[in-house]
């Protein structure tokens, strides 16, 4: 039941007459659940706010596959990349899942890991945010027989000036176009058969001037998406690492 406007007007009139502890130990008591939920609110709101600011057009998506990439390696291959193409930093970036691996081997001791980022990577291709990814010759060939590259002739079809600079780094890999692993692996087949064929996906990048100086210890591979959905981004990215200053 609302009170009566005289005794509203007592309350005002008392509570004028209290000391600021007072005053402070009355609004707590009668008033701490409304101020709750007015900070958590403006708490909300103010994340909101900053997340929208603070937040970054992603031009490509990359991954960095059982391979390590150091800062300023990393540094050259997003920010640099995203700064000479004209785009503001702190508005732009290439998005990376960094730490990614992948293997075929069962007995390998972190299996699990493997498997994660298994799935990390699958949920980003059929999401459509991932474009390129950098990787050793064992993740080449995972994702190769998986069919994940994209064809790079035909990703530069009708660019002959930047298929003519790439030609001398591109490299072909087998892609399992139909098996019976399925019933292989059921013990239904007595061996295991594929109809496969040879695509050039894959760019051998380990002496581009980007990569010379990194330290890789074997050879390293830039492969692109099949079903990347930024190629006119990705295009401007391979012009880039052939002459990146």
């Amino acid at each position: 039941m609302s009170a009566s406007p005289q005794e509203r007007a007592l309350r005002r009139d008392a509570f004028r007459k209290m000391n600021f502890r007072e005053k402070l130990d009355y609004i707590f008591t009668y008033y701490k659940l409304p101020i709750l939920l007015g900070v958590i609110a403006l708490a909300v709101i103010g994340s909101a706010v900053h997340r929208q600011l603070t937040k970054k057009e992603a031009v490509l998506y990359a991954a960095f596959i059982n391979v390590s990439v150091g800062e300023s390696l990393e540094d050259t291959l997003t920010t640099q990349f995203v700064a000479q193409s004209g785009k503001i930093a702190r508005k732009s970036e290439v998005y990376l899942y960094r730490d990614l691996y992948l293997s075929d081997d069962a007995s390998f001791v972190n299996h699990e890991y493997a498997y994660a980022s298994r799935l990390k990577l699958l949920g980003a291709i059929n999401a459509k945010k991932l474009d390129l990814v950098l990787m050793n010759r064992e993740g080449y060939d995972i994702l190769s027989q998986n069919g994940y590259l994209m064809d790079l002739h035909e990703l530069t079809a009708g660019n002959e000036a930047l298929r003519q600079r790439l030609a001398s780094y591109l490299t072909a890999n087998t892609v399992i176009l139909e098996d019976n692993a399925i019933e292989y692996n059921l013990n239904e087949a007595a061996s295991y058969e594929a109809v496969t064929e040879d695509v050039v996906n894959a760019l051998e990048v380990s002496d581009l001037l980007i990569f010379r100086s990194a330290g890789f210890p074997d050879a390293v591979y830039l492969g692109v998406i099949a079903n990347s959905a930024r190629t006119e981004w990705v295009l401007r990215y391979l012009d880039y690492l052939l002459d990146p200053l």
